[in-house]
């Protein structure tokens, strides 16, 4: 009997809503008002040179998954690149990464609905668990489901997003572009630096690149749609922001995006923060509890993790990996409870670790693929590098995770039945 792998079911349309759910999250409702009181009316450089860096990263992803499609997605790539040990400890600091991340995003969406149900802290976390388990729910169904449920969560982000900044073009005034750099140039890359996170995602579909119909094609595909897409809303969003100064103190940058689509189209901006935050991270959580559920399959699979998250159903489903990601995301969101902490205190951990994955998996782009796309991972590291130093004390996450991954590696180096990955 041939053995039971993963279901391919996603084409074109899925593959592009999965990539803007996981690239559009919670932070295009705070970002586009952080960056303009930053940098001014400039902030909209930022944000393109952004996209246009953002670009080789998604680009030598996409070629990497497009060759070598794998649900071990950024660890299957350093282990072709520089064998097994350190494609175990790479998938190791990616699932952390994205598990805690689902944290951040699930109290992040949770935070805006807040302020118009009057919620207060239990309430806040409870709204964070429900828009867990949706994800984990519709994971557990399979992809099949999940990316139909991304399609219409990432249809209507990008819909709201585009309405935003389009209704805000009658209330644009020439007299807010003035003066264009009111901090100087330098505050560019301090606002470029400070939304340098919304360039992380585009790794998180290619653990999903085993379950495209045509990965060679289809992945590819998907990515410079998804790129067009968003690259246009992010450079909109900032501009509406700035045309309509939307931004200048915390309160009002928390909420800017909001606020611009609830002044354009008549709804309160607390209204309209509370609809887009909960729709924003429902699709954010959807997108990365399958890709992390994916990516803990393969590294059990290949005996770096537990084998019995190994699992899957008669439909190719993860389940025991789904629920592997649920568990450590509803941890997290205790343990936060419990200690008083909220997202922010969170957040430098899968910053740090998600960082350094992108590192190595560029340098794999490098060593593994050739002609452009080689060019795409040389252009990609050199971006990643050059920030690497704002990162600061947040880095000791990645040894810290970095050494409990090899001494597991280690532990488990003389099991018997170790896979082709070892």
């Amino acid at each position: 009997m041939a053995a039971r792998g993963l279901s391919p079911t996603i084409g074109v349309a899925q593959g592009t809503a999965l990539y803007l759910g996981a690239v559009l999250g919670a932070g295009v409702l705070i970002l586009p008002g952080a960056a303009a009181t930053i940098a001014g009316p400039a902030s909209v450089v930022s944000w393109a040179l952004l996209s246009l860096l953002g670009l080789p990263l998604a680009l030598a992803f996409a070629a990497l998954a497009a060759r070598y499609p794998d649900a071990g997605g950024v660890a299957s790539f350093a282990a072709r690149a520089f064998g097994p040990r350190t494609g175990g400890v790479v998938g190791w600091l990616y699932f952390v990464a994205a598990a805690t991340g689902q944290v951040v995003v699930a109290l992040t969406g949770a935070y805006y609905a807040a302020v118009p149900l009057g919620l207060g802290r239990a309430g806040i976390f409870a709204v964070a668990a429900a828009i867990l388990a949706v994800a984990v729910a519709a994971n557990m169904r399979g992809l099949r489901v999940s990316a139909g449920l991304q399609l219409a969560l990432a249809g209507a982000v990008a819909g709201l997003l585009a309405v935003a900044a389009l209704a805000a073009i009658p209330r644009m005034s020439a007299a807010n572009w003035k003066p264009f750099a009111p901090h100087g140039v330098r505050a560019v890359g301090d606002a470029g630096r400070v939304i340098f996170f919304a360039v992380f995602g585009w790794e998180a579909v290619a653990q999903l690149s085993a379950e495209f119909r045509d990965p060679a094609r289809d992945v590819p595909r998907s990515t410079l749609l998804s790129v067009g897409v968003i690259s246009a809303l992010y450079v909109g969003i900032a501009a509406a922001t700035v045309g309509t100064h939307a931004y200048g103190s915390l309160a009002v940058d928390r909420v800017s995006v909001a606020k611009v689509l609830g002044d354009g189209v008549g709804l309160r901006a607390a209204d309209a923060a509370a609809v887009m935050a909960v729709l924003v991270a429902t699709a954010t959580a959807n997108a990365f509890v399958a890709a992390t559920s994916r990516l803990g399959y393969a590294l059990a699979r290949d005996g770096q993790f537990p084998r019995i998250f190994a699992g899957l159903g008669e439909d190719g489903v993860p389940r025991r990996a789904v629920a592997l990601v649920g568990a450590y995301a509803a941890s997290g969101l205790a343990l936060a409870y419990v200690a008083g902490w909220g997202a922010e205190r969170l957040l430098p951990v899968p910053n740090a670790l998600g960082l350094a994955t992108y590192l190595v998996a560029m340098a794999a782009a490098v060593k593994l693929l050739a002609g452009r796309a080689r060019l795409f991972g040389a252009a990609g590291l050199a971006f990643c590098a050059a920030v690497t130093p704002f990162f600061g004390a947040s880095l000791a996450a990645v040894g810290v995770v970095g050494l409990v991954a090899a001494a597991y590696l280690e532990l488990a180096a003389g099991s018997p039945g170790r896979s082709r990955g070892q």
